[in-house]
């Protein structure tokens, strides 16, 4: 696969505003997922070297500019997920997303209103033919499919390495679902960060990716996964697969991660924005020289 050069028309990418606050009375464009209050924060809750509880977070989201947050748990936050919930109303953060499922957070749904994505692991089945495990991976999903459906949220599939991390395997899962249990509100997440085999060929996956996304988280890209958690903006192919993202028109959610427990989720979370603010700022830049002859 031949990569693509880092070089876009000025026509494709107006970027130079993104990472600000869209205003009440700017219209919207194909870049608004870019800007800093559309952006998803994830995986900061057990990754987050302070520890902070519902209120410290809330507040912390809210400080940075932005206002959605995806909630990644552990057993120890199993007893605050209200006062999560609750924080997040008082802070004016959308709770856009729920890794996986706890019998507990389900009353809190309709209590108070909410219709977060539930971002779901499928696993891989150990035989058969590809349509076999396509048919077991669908079918084992069923219980989530019809809790969600209940409620009115949509259900991510999350990839996470292996079969059920490939793009083709997550898409045919996902069109089975589709197809045989008339689940249209089942879609996909897909991360970067789990995502580095697909470095050379991401512009074909995002074509197929595109009409079933829910998500798409970023992270510094380097080959091999050196290393697999890194800042946006320091990775060797971060220009040309933002560029690629914006270049295909996708206009759904974008995530920022965390996913350091070494460090203060606040400081991941601004490297990610300043980084971010970098690598649009260089594909303005390369979009103004190709106007200029």
């Amino acid at each position: 696969m031949i990569q693509r050069p880092c070089v876009f028309s000025a026509g494709t990418l107006a970027l130079l505003a993104l990472l600000q606050p869209l205003r009440a009375d700017e219209a919207a464009s194909p870049a608004d997922n870019f800007h800093r209050d559309r952006l998803v924060a994830w995986c900061i809750v057990p990754f987050d070297a302070k520890q902070r509880g519902p209120a410290a977070r809330a507040e912390m989201v809210r400080g940075l500019g932005l206002s959605r947050m995806a909630y990644d748990w552990r057993d120890v936050h199993v007893p605050t997920f209200e006062e999560e919930i609750l924080q997040y109303k008082q802070h004016d953060i959308e709770f856009f997303a729920f890794w996986g499922w706890h019998d507990a957070f389900e009353p809190l749904i309709e209590k108070h209103g909410i219709h977060p994505q539930i971002w779901m692991m499928f696993g891989a089945p150990a035989g058969g033919t590809e349509a076999e495990k396509t048919k077991a991976a669908a079918e084992g999903l069923l219980s989530l499919v019809e809790k969600t459906r209940k409620h009115g949220l949509k259900l991510g599939l999350y990839n996470h390495g292996g079969w059920s991390g490939e793009p083709k395997n997550m898409i045919a899962v996902c069109e089975y679902l589709r197809t045989h249990h008339n689940a249209d509100h089942v879609g996909i997440v897909y991360n970067m960060h789990h995502a580095h085999e697909h470095i050379a060929d991401f512009a074909d996956q995002l074509v197929l990716l595109k009409p079933l996304l829910l998500c798409l988280n970023l992270n510094g890209m380097n080959d091999d996964a050196q290393p697999k958690i890194l800042p946006i903006g320091q990775g060797k192919h971060d220009d040309r697969l933002i560029g690629l993202i914006h270049e295909s028109g996708y206009t759904g959610p974008i995530g920022i991660i965390g996913h350091r427990e070494e460090m203060d989720a606040e400081e991941s979370l601004k490297l990610n924005l300043t980084g971010l603010k970098s690598v649009l700022d260089r594909l303005q830049n390369h979009a103004d020289a190709a106007t200029i002859k």
